[in-house]
């Protein structure tokens, strides 16, 4: 009783120390162009910025939608708190959680998961500023090494080899799921090349294939069984 107390008084300040920091976060984003701007005399035509802003916010509107309803269950409050505010979650923060997830064995929706999540997603925020800086500070003396020919191809498939190894871990389990999954969306791809622009609205269709699958296995295991 008295844990379950701890745990609930715990998740009461992380919201309120979590909403506050988004708040803040959310304010300076948006006030450091107007504010740079006046300082500058340069304030821009609001009726363009207004126009511009919408058309790239519909078009990401949905997958942010998608992405706040599966990435917080997965990371619990403070995770949640401390990756939306930081950013970097697909490359980052979301492989850094679930490998720490996976290591301690902690399931979504427990403490156990809140607090690896947390204490993970802190720890990569706190690495990431470390690397800024050092690449900050080393961007001059390595340029020449940075921009070889024979290293461009690591650096355009960093994201690609990041997921694949984190996936394949996942896609041993659930062969089949993955298997028909991929398949569909390849399919997809080379029917509607164009979509290679959308990847990531592409979770959506991709997501709704493996629940559907999984489900559909889950309903057939259920009646196997009442025979």
């Amino acid at each position: 009783m008295k844990e379950s107390k701890s745990y609930e008084q715990y998740l009461n300040t992380t919201h309120r120390l979590g909403r506050a920091a988004t708040v803040i976060t959310l304010a300076m984003l948006l006030a450091a162009p107007f504010v740079m701007g006046a300082y500058l005399g340069g304030m821009p035509n609001f009726g363009a910025f207004l126009k511009g802003f919408l058309a790239i916010g519909l078009v990401y509107l949905i997958s942010c939608i998608v992405e706040y309803f599966i990435y917080v269950p997965m990371l619990g409050a403070g995770g949640s708190y401390l990756a939306f505010i930081t950013g970097n979650l697909i490359n980052m923060k979301i492989p850094c959680a679930i490998n720490a997830r996976d290591m301690v064995d902690a399931k979504s929706g427990t403490p156990e998961n809140e607090i690896i999540s947390t204490l993970s997603i802190a720890t990569s925020s706190l690495v990431t500023i470390l690397v800024l800086v050092l690449g900050v500070v080393l961007m001059i003396p390595l340029q020449p090494v940075l921009q070889s020919p024979a290293l461009a191809p690591a650096f355009e498939n960093v994201v690609p080899a990041l997921f694949g190894a984190m996936a394949m871990k996942y896609y041993r389990g659930e062969r089949k799921i993955a298997a028909i999954t991929l398949a569909a969306m390849a399919l997809l791809f080379i029917l509607v090349p164009s979509l290679s622009g959308a990847v990531s609205f592409m979770i959506i269709p991709s997501g709704a294939i493996a629940i559907g699958l999984a489900l559909l296995r889950h309903l057939r295991g259920q009646k196997e069984g009442k025979r």
